[in-house]
Parts: structure tokens; sequence; C-alpha cells
């Protein structure tokens, strides 16, 4: 069963689990958390690699590493291959980074809920 990750998902679980507050904060999928957390667990870790962990297919990790780089929360490098070539190693932001992002986003969107509360009806 697929459960939804929007903001009323969020808000109407008094018990969200972690995943889920990924999800629905960043805008991101359930599959593409659980990407994240897995990368705090095997850091430098490569696509491939990281497709066998999460029993994935490469092509759908390589996107879910892409989204999460670009909300921030995970970084790519490039490491060079004894026999040529090279392989791209991916790490989580820290988790005390990615919890920061969380707790401002979140107030950043209460202060946008609250303002919008008082400024209804004063036109």
């Amino acid at each position: 069963m697929t459960q939804s990750h929007d903001i009323d998902s969020l808000v109407g679980n008094p018990e969200p689990d972690f995943t889920h507050i990924l999800s629905c904060v960043f805008g991101i999928r359930e599959h593409e958390s659980r990407t994240y957390l897995a990368l705090g667990e095997y850091p430098g870790t490569t696509v491939e690699e990281l497709a066998t962990e999460l029993d994935r297919d490469r092509s759908n990790v390589n996107r879910s590493l892409s989204t999460l780089q670009e909300k921030g929360l995970a970084n790519r490098e490039r490491r060079l291959l004894d026999s040529g070539g090279y392989v791209y190693q991916y790490t989580a932001v820290p988790l005390p980074d990615a919890k920061e992002m969380l707790h401002q986003a979140l107030d950043d969107w209460v202060e946008a809920v609250h303002t919008e509360i008082e400024a209804y009806g004063e036109s």
C-alpha cells in the first residue's frame, strides 16, 4: 500500500516515522528516503553497491541519488580506479545536518502559515 506523503499526511499523523517526515518535508518519495538512510549506513557507496543493498534497479537508484543531490541530502565524489576510468561514490549529508534542514524547513512553513492566517481578511 502506498502512503500519501503530503503535508496533510504529516500533520494528521500523530506518530510519523523518520522516512515519512523526510518524504513530506523534502518532497521526495519513500524509496528516496530509504536511499538516504542507506547512504548513511554505507558512506562512499557506488550506485551498483547501493542497488544491491536496496535490492533495486541501478537506474532507479541513480534517479534517487540525483534527487537527493538536488535536495542537498547527498554528495557525489569521483574516485579514480587503478585499472583506469572512474566511479562515482555517494555519501549522505550527515544526519545532524539533515535534521537541521528539516527543522528549518518546518519552521519556515509554520511561519508562512502564521503569516497567512494573520493576513487573512485584512484587505
